[in-house]
């Protein structure tokens, strides 16, 4: 074996199809096109979605419900992942929360939920805390600091 007896494997090389190149060559006159219509013409294209004159799917489809596109999605953490995570006198920013892997998204905003019991003094900043969850905050020493979203 040297570099003289290289080959590519075997029908991995296949020459492109010449398309319009005369009766003899399987592919001349319409040029595997057919017969008139939209889709013979150069520079035809469908549209996203288009169903050959059919009602589109998405027009089929009944309207439902109401999306809100202004709606704030907030990146959750709960109390009893805060107390189990952090020691007590722990000031917790989002930055440490996604240093420790408790948020992933750069972009949402933080809120703090009351779900577990917190028996630690932590001071906690968020963007929005339910208001159970700053409850049991307070009842435990700490502080909940709203951060300017």
């Amino acid at each position: 074996m040297d570099l003289s007896n290289l080959k590519p494997a075997e029908r991995s090389k296949f020459t492109r199809k010449r398309v319009g190149r005369g009766h003899g060559s399987g592919t001349g006159a319409q040029a595997g096109r057919g017969h008139k219509g939209a889709k013979s013409r150069s520079g035809f294209k469908f549209k996203r979605g288009f169903e050959g004159g059919q009602m589109p799917l998405h027009r089929r489809m009944p309207k439902r419900g109401f999306h809100n596109d202004f709606r704030t999605e907030y990146a959750v953490v709960n109390l009893d992942t805060l107390a189990e995570r952090f020691e007590a006198g722990t000031v917790i920013t989002p930055e440490l929360l996604r240093e420790q892997g408790l948020i992933r998204s750069r972009h949402q905003p933080i809120k703090v939920l009351a779900r577990g019991d917190i028996a630690k003094k932590l001071t906690v900043r968020a963007h929005k805390f339910s208001g159970k969850a700053a409850e049991k905050i307070a009842a435990a020493g700490g502080a909940a600091e709203v951060l300017g979203a």
